[in-house]
């Protein structure tokens, strides 16, 4: 695929956070096993390298350097996996990003297609969310966020009347004009989910309300897709390669949807098989497996995927 290379990047990034994390947690095995006498044992076969492996594990400096480079990343490990879900999260990104970046003190990199998405979330039009940094300001106030939104819908309504039109709905939008600025819109933009939302009250704003949900809906990445390839392989073996092409599509086809129609079912948090595909999903870095919420699937939209939203 074309962000192939970022992926394998951002996979090497997550292994070795991942190792020095189990070196962290295993530190005291470690040392003792260094220092033990069955540790002459094992040097035999590399005196030289058993030798440095002992010299490592033993100096304090190098777990001070562990120690810092698990606190630098730990913020970025967070971002990788919160976007590495078939979870409809395209809307938080930018958001993920401004508080990275608070952390790590990074350039931000984002599309337009985030902008207008954050641009489109209810919720960051809320006092309850601008009130939790004093740097916040509604995304229709970012001028970040408004040349990236203006880029994407110039794309995406090449007619100009049609352009216009779902501009003068976003203004009604960020503004709270007419039927929006009503209690009840106005109280739900912070109680509902963006999605739930444009489906309840974005019936007077159409172009926009479309847009919404088509971005909405969507995961901010394409892990779910690259997981087929995994799925594929595990199909499509050493011990299974008399398969011929039709049948492996076939099966990968099925073990995906069995995969996603499970989160349907109760026995899906209850019994033996509770959370049985969660180590694929899971991001949390500190407190192990935790819990797999319901993702909210949707079918992919051909009218979005013939734009083109680069810079």
């Amino acid at each position: 695929t074309d962000n192939a290379p970022v992926c394998k990047a951002a996979g090497s990034i997550v292994e070795v956070i991942v190792m020095l994390k189990r070196f962290k947690t295993i530190k005291k095995g470690l040392m003792s096993l260094v220092i033990s006498e069955e540790w002459s044992h094992y040097r035999e076969d590399d005196v030289q390298t058993a030798a440095f492996v002992k010299e490592t594990i033993l100096n304090d400096e190098w777990w001070d350097k562990v120690e810092y480079i698990l606190k630098f990343t730990e913020p970025i490990y967070d971002m990788l996996r919160s976007c590495d879900t078939d979870e409809s999260n395209l809307h938080l990104v930018y958001e993920k990003w401004d508080s990275m970046i608070e952390q790590v003190k990074w350039t931000k990199s984002h599309t337009p297609l985030h902008c207008l998405a954050h641009s489109l979330n209810p919720r960051y039009y809320c006092r309850q969310w601008l009130d939790q940094s004093p740097n916040r300001v509604a995304p229709h106030r970012d001028n970040e966020i408004c040349t990236g939104r203006k880029h994407c819908l110039r794309n995406y309504f090449a007619d100009a009347r049609e352009r216009l039109e779902a501009t003068t709905e976003f203004v009604k939008f960020s503004s709270a004009e007419g039927e929006l600025g009503q209690f009840d819109s106005l109280q739900d933009r912070w109680n509902l989910t963006p999605k739930e939302w444009w489906i309840t009250y974005g019936s007077s704003v159409p172009k926009l309300q479309s847009i919404a949900l088509k971005l909405l809906s969507q995961p901010s990445s394409s892990s779910c897709a690259e997981r087929n390839w995994s799925t594929y392989s595990f199909i499509h073996s050493l011990k299974r390669n008399r398969l011929n092409p039709k049948r492996a599509e076939d099966l990968v086809f099925v073990h995906t949807n069995l995969r996603l129609l499970s989160r349907n079912n109760r026995n899906y948090k209850e019994g033996e098989t509770k959370m049985w595909d969660i180590g694929g999903d899971n991001w949390n870095m500190s407190d192990g497996a935790g819990l797999l919420e319901d993702a909210s699937l949707s079918l992919d939209e051909p009218d979005l995927e013939a734009v083109l939203f680069d810079d």
